[in-house]
């Protein structure tokens, strides 16, 4: 697929928008591991090459093992993640894959192991990585 239409030059200020929300995320007190869990998760679910190099690469900056990386997807089966870390992970998946509904567990599960600025914080995370999944799978950013 060759790229298709460039948001920030057909509509820059919408894409300033979106900018304006990464960089509210970078500034919260979500750690970069927990950032870097919710965007690759997320981005695996939508297919998102594009951002799974990208997230792939920063988590590997963030000292996240090439281990834990690569088992991301299969994380129930994996041991190797906290148990906040498997929280936001259920969490992501569920926002994510937003059709059918976040359930009371996964939700309540959360809500128990993090205050509410910091579940407000991981929420906004996963929805803006949802946003740029569906920017650069839509208008056909590719993994290079």
């Amino acid at each position: 697929m060759k790229p298709r239409i460039v948001i920030p030059n057909v509509a820059p200020e919408a894409y300033q928008a979106l900018m304006n929300l990464e960089k509210y995320i970078s500034s919260t007190s979500l750690t970069p591991i927990h950032k870097e869990l919710i965007k690759i998760r997320a981005s695996q679910i939508n297919g998102c090459a594009f951002c799974i190099n990208m997230h792939t690469a920063d988590a590997r900056k963030h000292g996240i093992s090439e281990q834990r990386i690569y088992l991301i997807s299969a994380w129930r089966e994996a041991d190797f993640y906290t148990e906040e870390e498997k929280a936001i992970l259920a969490l992501t998946e569920q926002v994510t894959l937003i059709g059918n509904h976040v359930s009371d567990e996964v939700y309540e599960n959360a809500a128990k192991l993090f205050d509410e600025k910091y579940l407000a914080e991981i929420l906004l995370a996963i929805i803006t990585i949802n946003s740029w999944n569906r920017l650069a799978i839509t208008t056909g950013m590719r993994a290079s």
